[in-house]
């Protein structure tokens, strides 16, 4: 029997709309007594509403929990954030006070490993190169090379999950090879997803499409440089689904502008991305405004996941996506 809970939901009324479908809005309500706050960014209106709270939902915007916020949690205790990264909002204090947290970011793992793979074969083939070309009225003119997957060697940065689903759609699909650089990736564990484990450098020299999915770290800020992006072959192509905080964009975009490298990105130093940002006019660049996750799918899946964690804490079971604090300190 599953323990009745007072439960919440801080999510705008838009987001609510997006992520809990009414089958898991539902399912919300039998758990016990659900309460909504309209703005998750709140501090004061949540601080009146967490006491007797025994479960938070946060979603995009959630108000920092500090001490001033916890002191009303009298008798929360799970975080489930409806949404991937909570490194905007959870303090020391959330495990200090032995809170547990889950997320959902599971959900956009499979939506942005897609894109990525979109990424790559677009990038194989220079449909983007072709696409701008015939835009400007030319037809087979000063044609690139194109290359197909089953003769290419992939390199992904960092086994992450949206990684990890790459990689598993790129193994499906037969891709000559896939090499890794993960440091925390194991030997073992690389066999099971039928990779190979390698350097940086390696990896930058030898591969024809580089894709990052490495997490936003200290020590991975402009992992990607002047220096490893010179690595790179001529005609190898660079995708990032992950965070521009991996790459150097200054350095990256004098490689683009050279004709030397190609590159599909989904994300940027400045969102959005500026009218006159010089990466909109290159023809050998591949544009989309953040969304690699935003299939109507995936939305629906993050609250069903959301739901899952609470239902499993309602029942005693182990939660699936519970994160640590030592955990936290790798993940973006």
């Amino acid at each position: 029997m599953a323990e009745k809970l007072r439960v919440v939901l801080a999510a705008t009324p838009a987001y609510r709309e997006m992520v809990f479908a009414p089958e898991s809005t539902a399912r919300l309500e039998a758990l016990g007594d659900l309460v909504v706050q309209d703005d998750p960014g709140d501090a004061q209106a949540l601080t009146a509403t967490l006491p007797g709270t025994d479960v938070l939902i946060t979603s995009w915007g959630a108000t920092p929990l500090t001490a001033a916020v916890l002191d009303h949690a009298d008798r929360l205790r799970l975080i489930a954030h409806s949404a991937s990264s909570v490194k905007h909002f959870v303090t020391d204090e959330v495990f200090r006070r032995g809170l547990r947290i889950t997320q959902a970011g599971q959900a956009m793992a499979e939506p942005v490993a897609e894109v990525s793979l979109a990424f790559t074969l677009s990038l194989l083939h220079r449909i983007q190169r072709f696409d701008r070309a015939m835009r400007d009225g030319a037809w087979r003119d000063d044609v690139p090379a194109q290359h197909g997957l089953t003769a290419s060697r992939i390199g992904v940065v960092g086994a992450s999950r949206t990684g990890v689903e790459y990689i598993r759609m790129l193994v499906a699909l037969r891709a000559a090879e896939v090499v890794v650089y993960d440091p925390y990736l194991t030997d073992e564990r690389a066999a099971e997803l039928g990779v190979r484990r390698t350097s940086l450098d390696d990896l930058l020299r030898t591969s024809r499409v580089v894709a990052l999915h490495a997490p936003t770290l200290p020590e991975t800020h402009h992992l990607i440089g002047a220096r490893e992006l010179a690595l790179m072959p001529d005609g190898a192509s660079l995708v990032n689904t992950a965070r521009s905080w991996l790459v150097d964009t200054a350095a990256l975009l004098d490689e683009l502008r050279s004709g030397r490298i190609d590159a599909a990105l989904d994300v940027f130093d400045e969102e959005p991305l500026p009218p006159d940002d010089p990466l909109r006019a290159l023809p050998n660049v591949l544009l989309t405004p953040h969304q690699a996750a935003a299939t109507v799918e995936c939305y629906f899946e993050m609250g069903q996941i959301t739901v899952d964690e609470i239902e499993r804490h309602a029942t005693g079971r182990p939660l699936r996506y519970e994160l640590t604090e030592a955990a936290l300190t790798r993940m973006g």
